[in-house]
């Protein structure tokens, strides 16, 4: 672990297909985090090999979102991220998953992530915390209830052996979870995006959501998207409370 936020060395694990989003997401997670450019190394799993020595050097690893891929299909590199999530969790190395990220974790430990059309979430809506998250180290900050922006229509079924919920929502459960006994969270919903960053992302894939094909509907939802929720800051909040030696 880094002793000063300033040398905090973070692998950021990609999945995307597109270069323009994969350059937006980026951007997002390096201004969420309040890291400087040589902090944040990304690896996209559609392009580059995981290596063995990916952790080498890493206090902490951050998993985004995937778009056009979902956790519930398996693909070439899924068995290879799958193990390096397992060494994470064996190094004790601290690591948040967003979206894709944190469905991708629940998988690997052994829970269960569905697709659910019934209940998408797309756009911005109030997360409420659970008792557990009340009293969380990351969440025990949070007001009860919070907005945040989200995009996606797969969601965690069953948490995996040794996580528990931190906060739900009114349409689908298991809004954030992390591992009792590990620095290991994940949020279904995105605290590195904003009004605007998530705009572009949901024009960019709009075609694998039914619910934003009808242009009445996808403006409505476009109308729900929130600059500023309680979340911006959590990705920072994580690294400066786990990341850093005490």
């Amino acid at each position: 672990m880094a002793a000063r936020f300033e040398d905090l060395i973070v692998r950021l694990i990609q999945v995307r297909l597109k270069p323009d989003i994969e350059a937006e997401e980026y951007a997002t997670f390096l201004q969420r985090t309040g890291l400087a450019s040589h902090q944040l190394l990304a690896t996209n799993v559609i392009k580059q090999p995981l290596g063995d020595r990916l952790l080498d050097g890493a206090d902490a690893v951050i998993i985004g979102g995937a778009g056009a891929y979902s956790v519930t299909q398996t693909y070439d590199w899924t068995e290879s991220l799958t193990r390096l999530v397992q060494q994470i969790h064996d190094q004790r190395t601290p690591l948040f998953g967003s979206c894709w990220g944190h469905q991708f974790i629940a998988r690997a430990f052994g829970g269960s992530v569905v697709e659910d059309v019934e209940r998408t979430e797309i756009g911005c809506f109030p997360v409420e915390l659970t008792l557990a998250g009340r009293t969380d180290k990351l969440f025990g900050g949070f007001p009860e209830s919070f907005m945040a922006n989200m995009g996606h229509q797969d969601r965690v079924a069953r948490l995996p052996e040794g996580a528990i919920e931190l906060a739900t929502s009114g349409v689908s459960p298991y809004q954030a979870f992390k591992f009792v006994d590990r620095p290991i969270y994940g949020t279904q919903f995105h605290s590195e995006l904003n009004a605007e960053t998530e705009r572009a992302r949901l024009y960019a894939y709009r075609d694998h959501y039914p619910v934003l094909q009808e242009e009445e509907s996808f403006q409505a939802i476009i109308k729900t998207l929130r600059t500023t929720t309680e979340v911006d800051g959590l990705l920072n909040r994580f690294l400066r409370t786990f990341a850093l030696a005490e």
